[in-house]
């Protein structure tokens, strides 16, 4: 039989993995190309051959997703699979309109084809939308298997924003790795904090590759944490699989994909930011979790915020500088830096818009209802020159860092600068040790006296 033509339809993560796990060397599917939204550059580059495999001698193109439906005629596209996530209900189905219209099939791919099986135990996290809290739980569940005496190996869902190829499997155990890895300010926010809590974290594009490197890191590897990326659900599959919820987003949870996948497959639900949210909020949010998966074990917690200097905030004019993708397409209308300067007297925030430089101005165009802060942009050297000269221009008296890196060591900022730090803290009980302890036993993992 003639293979199938596919597009694959994605944003430079998702898409990989499920064109690694799927389609690679099966000579039923034809994927003629990947589509890019979300992330700049993307568009343009190839799926390298090295990758590809050896149906695909050139390799395969990727164009943006605006060319979807003359892809499908160009290409006679059988079917085109969605692949990419943080996205709403009706935006899915808007495009399932538009492959639907041009003639393809319109197709999701699940877990039992696309999730990998491990040697070790998996914990998994997840969350129903970019920006709750899930990297602050994933450090949270790996101090505390650390604290029991375990080698733990991260895994961090894929970014691969730079060389394709190169980055087929890459491990980080120290800074120096992540200039060594040409590493964009999106990487080293979700590596960065692992590394400096001493443990291993792994990325790339091959996750089958990474996995097996994981399993036999040469720092030793008890468990593996995946760390999840936007809402998706796990590439591996999780002997405890924990999802966080926003009650700053109450509904969110119902209505974004695959956000309520990752909510339904939970075997833990945290409802992060209590101490912040509308208690109406966090009732919307209980009474979703109750409908779809009353099974769950809940913890409460709160995001607890300090920054170092509090003096350079107090009565200041503070440019609040956040996370990229938390305030774009995930929808934010504040980071930690916003609450912080709140939180420790702050005069005022400064507005950046007329100062914006480069690729700034068309992120705030793609996303007009960012506000009176500044993303954190830097998916390439020219987003990070250009981060770098709209702070500079920016009138202010302090500039307060809600990512989770040091910036000021990737830019020079000509003005005073303050860092928060954020972290989870769970609320009663239950608690994540509760939990991660009975996991141990399970496995027969637990080593230390429980404290």
């Amino acid at each position: 039989m003639k293979p199938k033509n596919v597009v694959i339809i994605g944003a430079a993560g998702r898409d990989f993995h499920n064109f690694n796990t799927c389609y690679r060397g099966n000579p039923d599917f034809h994927v003629v190309a990947f589509t890019a939204a979300q992330i700049p550059d993307i568009a343009g580059r190839n799926y390298p051959t090295a990758l590809a495999g050896r149906l695909y001698p050139k390799g395969i193109p990727i164009y943006p997703e605006t060319a979807l439906p003359d892809l499908i005629r160009k290409f006679k596209v059988d079917e085109c699979v969605f692949s990419y996530s943080d996205i709403s209900y009706q935006h899915v189905m808007e495009v399932a309109a538009v492959v639907q219209s041009a003639g393809a099939n319109f197709l999701l791919l699940g877990p039992k084809d696309t999730m990998l099986k491990s040697t070790k135990p998996v914990i998994s996290v997840g969350a129903v939308r970019t920006g709750c809290g899930k990297s602050q739980t994933s450090r949270r569940v790996i101090e505390i298997l650390m604290a029991r005496g375990l080698k733990v190996v991260a895994v961090r869902h894929p970014m691969p924003y730079g060389d394709i190829a190169g980055q087929e499997v890459q491990r980080f155990a120290r800074i120096r790795d992540l200039k060594k890895n040409n590493c964009t300010v999106e990487e080293m926010e979700e590596y960065e904090p692992h590394i400096v809590r001493g443990n291993v974290i792994y990325a790339g594009v091959d996750y089958d590759a990474i996995l097996r490197a994981a399993e036999n890191d040469p720092k030793g590897c008890d468990a593996i944490v995946w760390d999840g990326g936007n809402n998706d659900f796990p590439f591996y599959e999780p002997d405890l699989h924990v999802t966080v919820v926003d009650p700053h987003r109450p509904g969110h949870e119902m209505n974004y994909y695959p956000g309520n996948v990752t909510l339904r497959l939970a075997d833990v639900v945290v409802i992060n930011k209590i101490d912040s949210a509308s208690p109406e909020g966090v009732d919307t949010v209980r009474r979703n979790i109750a409908a779809v998966n009353p099974k769950a074990v809940v913890i409460d917690a709160a995001s607890v915020l300090d920054i170092e200097s509090p003096a350079v905030v107090k009565g200041k004019k503070v440019l609040a500088v956040e996370d990229g993708p938390t305030l774009t397409h995930g929808g934010m209308k504040l980071g930690a830096a916003v609450v912080a300067a709140r939180k420790f007297g702050a005069s005022g925030l400064v507005d950046p818009r007329p100062y914006l430089v480069g690729q700034l101005k068309e992120t705030f165009h793609i996303y007009p209802d960012i506000g009176t802060l500044l993303p954190a942009m830097g998916y390439g050297a020219r987003q990070i020159k250009d981060l770098e000269a709209t702070i500079n221009r920016t009138p202010c008296d302090t500039v307060l860092i809600g990512t989770p890196i040091d910036l000021s060591r990737i830019i020079k900022i000509n003005k005073p600068t303050a860092r928060v730090f954020y972290n989870l803290q769970e609320i009663g009980k239950p608690d994540l040790g509760t939990v991660l302890d009975a996991f141990l036993r399970k496995h027969r993992l637990l080593r230390k006296n429980i404290p």
